[in-house]
């Protein structure tokens, strides 16, 4: 069997724009890359390692100018007593000072060479500087899925990416071959070999170009070749292995993989012909060609469509749709309306501007900072809270009772919405990171999902209040794939929908998704409201789907 590329040549930390330094360690669970409030942490530490390396080279550099003087004292009395040595030797002094220079001067000259202050330094930037924040291996294999993440749901082409030029946002630093060849690595990692062979091939280029280069290309085609083949290539497989062993021709593992591609090519030439005429060649299928068939898109389909803004619903769906001023009846907004726009009809989903202050913003976004947690799902069975791929955020909760502005808040949402916020959960403040997201979902519970909320005692999610604390660069749309409805974050403003049909049954249609946030800093907050004290807020319907 072929051997498996597994033992590669270490790489080069990789840094992903600008932000992570991963050749230190820490032994806490950093998770880093699932908000953008702890990146920014990171460009503290960053500055902290940066002045410590500029002390280290200071130091270095004395360290060095001092090697320097006692050499070209070595030099100096070498070159007088090469002139003739025994005549040198026969002075006492001098032969006073040879000894002196091989025995006392040597060991200072020795000392020198063998001191060096890094290994202090580095201790004490990782051991005792509790204010900084490293990233941890798997901060790193976040950073890398989340930016293969981006490149799919925004079909971002390879070398556009890795030259930093992301539409909408301030272009980047040009990703280096080692930091292509890391991101190719990554997903060799997962198993992901079409993501591989994406980022290995841009590698390839790179480093052919790169005067210093930043990785062996040994290495690439070793990787290159192996993620081919696993693709279905196996003739360009062989070709790129064939590659490597004129680079390095006693590789270790590339003449056996040869072999085994070779007679895989064999034994497909004799399958290749039968009696029904022409089988298809299994190992040189074309994977770059996708087929694609004129079915219903799928529900991913879909929702990446809504989050590149590709697909919305139809103008039937539309053209009733209106904004106005929004009162409910309550007295305070009476004489000051809310701004109501009303963005889908069955189920409705509406959006409020101008909903909070941005002052009230940044107290809730000072009080959530301390606390944010990776947010977690779930689990359907169990009803255990659990991490998951598929949502990556962090996340903290605030009490009403905390703070005014949380407690003004919440009053809000029950003035607007008309439903009592006695039984609604707490505030949820999320941050999300780099390429951070969160797929299509329900936020209420299906009946199989008999454990949800059933700690909270208050039924289950009846209505979604969420509200944009900020402004997004790019990306970080809240999507309803079923309806093609796609609302783009807006500072202030607060979108609402109702979860359940009057019967409590859960409305399918509700199904949505926080798609990955491309460029920018995405803070939301959530308010669930749940079924117990709305009996006579909202009583329940005649029908099922009322």
């Amino acid at each position: 069997m072929i051997l498996k590329l597994f033992t590669m040549s270490s790489a080069v930390s990789f840094i992903l724009f600008s932000t992570t330094m991963c050749f230190l360690y820490q032994s806490v669970t950093c998770e880093v890359f699932t908000a953008i409030v702890d990146l920014e942490k990171l460009l503290y530490t960053e500055g902290e390692i940066i002045k410590t390396i500029d002390k280290y080279i200071e130091m270095e550099e004395k360290r060095l100018l001092e090697i320097k003087k006692l050499k070209d004292e070595y030099g100096r009395l070498h070159q007088i007593a090469s002139v003739d040595s025994q005549s040198f030797l026969e002075n006492p002094i001098n032969a006073f000072l040879l000894v002196k220079r091989l025995s006392t001067d040597w060991k200072l000259a020795e000392s020198l060479m063998l001191k060096s202050a890094g290994k202090a330094m580095i201790e004490n930037i990782t051991q005792t500087r509790e204010d900084l924040k490293f990233p941890e291996d798997e901060d790193l294999t976040g950073a890398a899925e989340a930016l293969l993440r981006l490149q799919d749901t925004y079909k971002l082409d390879t070398s556009t990416l890795a030259r930093g030029q992301i539409t909408g946002t301030k272009p980047s630093h040009e990703l280096t071959a080692n930091d292509c060849f890391e991101l190719g690595r990554q997903s060799y990692n997962n198993g992901d070999h079409y993501h591989t062979i994406l980022w290995m091939q841009e590698a390839l280029d790179r480093v052919d170009e790169e005067t210093n280069k930043t990785v062996d290309k040994a290495d690439i085609l070793e990787y290159l070749a192996f993620s081919t083949y696993m693709q279905g290539n196996t003739r360009h497989a062989l070709k790129l292995t064939n590659d490597l062993l004129e680079l390095v021709p006693n590789h270790p593992r590339a003449a056996g993989n040869r072999a085994y591609y070779e007679d895989a090519i064999r034994n497909a030439a004799q399958m290749k012909r039968g009696d029904d005429g022409d089988v298809p060649l299994v190992g040189d299928v074309n994977y770059s060609e996708s087929t694609k068939s004129d079915a219903e898109p799928s529900e991913r389909e879909q929702y990446e469509r809504l989050c590149r803004s590709e697909s919305t619903s139809s103008f039937e769906e539309q053209k009733n749709l209106k904004c106005d001023y929004f009162t409910n009846g309550h007295p305070y907004y009476i004489l000051q309306p809310v701004k109501r726009e009303i963005v889908f009809k069955a189920p409705k989903i509406f959006i409020f501007h101008d909903i909070v202050t941005n002052k009230e913003i940044e107290v809730v976004k000072y009080l959530a900072q301390p606390r944010l947690k990776r947010a977690t799902v779930q689990n359907a069975k169990s009803g255990e809270l659990e991490y998951a791929n598929y949502r990556i955020s962090k996340s903290a909760w605030l009490r009403n009772e905390e703070n005014s502005v949380v407690n003004k808040i919440s009053q809000r949402v029950e003035d607007i919405t008309g439903l009592t916020v006695s039984t609604a959960e707490e505030l949820q403040v999320v941050n999300y990171g780099i390429g951070g997201h969160y797929e299509p979902h329900f936020d209420f519970a299906r009946r199989e999902e008999k454990n949800a909320f059933q700690s909270l005692g208050t039924g289950n999610r009846i209505a979604t209040w969420l509200l944009y604390m900020s402004d997004v660069d790019a990306g970080g749309a809240t999507v309803f794939p079923q309806i093609g409805v796609t609302l783009h974050p807006k500072k202030r403003a607060a979108a609402f929908w109702y979860n359940l049909h009057k019967s409590g049954e859960g409305d399918m249609l509700t199904r949505h998704a926080a798609c990955p946030v491309l460029a920018g800093s995405k803070w939301v907050s959530n308010k669930w409201l749940h079924e117990r004290g709305q009996e006579f807020r909202r009583p329940c319907g005649l029908r099922e789907n009322d």
